[in-house]
């Protein structure tokens, strides 16, 4: 019987805004502020979608825009957040970084500042009410005037530190050229802000190269274009940025035509980090945990390697040390504990979430909502225990023994290797060695090659 998904503590790397929202409160909100919608939302849904094309693009954006109409109130923006967290605890994450553009916000808000301001004390309430770690992404759009996203890059680096922990560029990426956004992004890099743009989802492998040579991503969402260029794929690896690959949008968008013919195979065997994402589970009827039962079912990833798949989420993100070492540790703890309590995984399309009835939200066994502590420096979000594997599953993510395991904080703070004692040989300790301290910093400092050591290393799957 295989272990349950939404009991590996993991983090989550690519989600955006409004694209979180439970159906079930679209439809409510809708309701309340007399706002009609699309049956795409109703007896449609999920939509059948394709962004491949621009007319395809067009209608999936006009989507989006009908759910963010939804959002008036302070109260509304409250609720988004904190449902958001709950939910993300109940798929097994114990961090979140979450993308949102101001722009479209900022007239029902009172501008970008009060929005963003807005926007990170929910953030931080709904940390302390879950025990989620939570950081978030500010975004410019890549459809507008280059000097808008200087805008949001100064406003994202205002908060450097108080909440927000990367900035990225999103939307259709046919318009906008990577290198006109070059100034905001040095901007935020200034602040010590993560480089997190899109790239190589709907363009090609020229794309994710611009991304690199341009905004100097730290990691690049989506990113699946690189796999048709091995010289790409080769420095990416090289350079240790991890792809935000969101296998059920890449589906739904057309991206992929079929479900195995997203690249997350290749990518892996090439070495490159790669973080699982959900994209917008509003529109595409699916969160986190789907995704791993892809990378399983489909891709064919033993435990092992979904394992390590979580460690790169981890990894290659802003979490505060001491979190990421606990869910290092709840990984390991995870994998050690054999065929953990039988059941449905969270977030496969049509589960609860996903339902208008029935959409309040309660932790997973073996989560940890409600036990926030005091916000790490650079983050909004709760720095209490992250996702356990559950009782009678061997030691928890704070032992730090047990199982042949050992995740020991190094003299820096920073996050140690979670290589089991049996596999430490000086070469995998020095792949797995972290270098970045609690405070922010850029994740390619921190190797992941660990991670798909493993994977390589492991026996096919069957």
């Amino acid at each position: 019987m295989a272990r349950r998904l939404d009991l590996l503590p993991k983090a989550h790397l690519h989600l955006h805004f409004t694209g979180a929202m439970r159906r079930g409160t679209l439809i409510e909100l809708a309701a309340a502020h007399g706002i009609s919608l699309p049956d795409a939302f109703g007896s449609d849904w999920p939509p059948r979608l394709r962004g491949t094309d621009e007319r395809g693009w067009f209608r999936f954006q006009r989507l989006y825009d009908c759910a963010r109409a939804v959002l008036r109130t302070e109260a509304d923006i409250r609720r988004l957040i904190t449902e958001m967290a709950q939910d993300e605890v109940a798929e097994g994450s114990g961090w979140l970084e979450y993308q949102v553009d101001p722009s479209g916000y900022a007239s029902r808000f009172g501008g970008l500042t009060s929005f963003v301001e807005l926007v990170l004390d929910a953030t931080a309430a709904a940390a302390r009410s879950t025990g989620l770690g939570i950081g978030v992404i500010l975004a410019a759009n890549r459809t507008r005037h280059p000097l808008d996203a200087r805008t949001t890059a100064r406003l994202a680096a205002s908060h450097a530190g108080g909440g927000v922990v990367g900035f990225g560029l999103s939307n259709d990426e046919r318009r906008g050229a990577p290198a006109d956004f070059a100034a905001a992004f040095r901007i935020a890099s200034r602040a010590g802000l993560l480089a997190v743009p899109h790239g190589g989802e709907l363009t090609g492998a020229a794309s994710v190269r611009a991304c690199i040579d341009e905004l100097n991503a730290d990691r690049i969402g989506h990113g699946v274009a690189a796999a048709t260029e091995p010289a790409l794929v080769r420095r990416l690896a090289e350079r240790e940025i991890t792809l935000e690959v969101c296998p059920a949008s890449n589906i739904a968008l057309g991206v992929a035509a079929a479900p195995a013919d997203v690249p997350l195979v290749q990518l892996l065997d090439a070495g490159v980090p790669v973080a699982l994402g959900a994209d917008d589970p509003l529109l595409f009827g699916s969160r986190l945990t789907a995704q791993y039962e892809l990378a399983r079912g489909v891709y064919g990833l033993a435990d092992d390697q979904l394992a390590s798949l979580a460690r790169m989420s981890v990894l290659g993100s802003a979490v505060p040390a001491d979190r990421g070492e606990r869910l290092l540790a709840g990984i390991n703890a995870w994998l050690a504990a054999p065929d953990p309590a039988a059941g449905t995984p969270a977030g496969i399309p049509g589960g609860p979430r996903d339902t208008v009835a029935g959409t309040a939200q309660q932790a997973a066994p073996g989560t940890v909502a409600g036990t926030a502590q005091q916000a790490a420096p650079g983050t909004v979000a709760a720095s209490g225990p992250g996702p356990s594997p559950g009782p009678g599953s061997g030691p928890g993510p704070n032992s730090g023994a047990g199982a042949g395991y050992s995740v020991t904080p190094t003299s820096t703070g920073s996050l140690a290797s979670s290589i089991p004692n049996t596999e430490r040989t000086p070469a995998t300790i020095s792949m797995a060695s972290a270098t970045r301290s609690a405070v922010l910093a850029p994740p390619r400092l921190v190797s992941a090659r660990v991670c798909l050591a493993e994977i390589l290393a492991a026996p096919p799957a069957g």
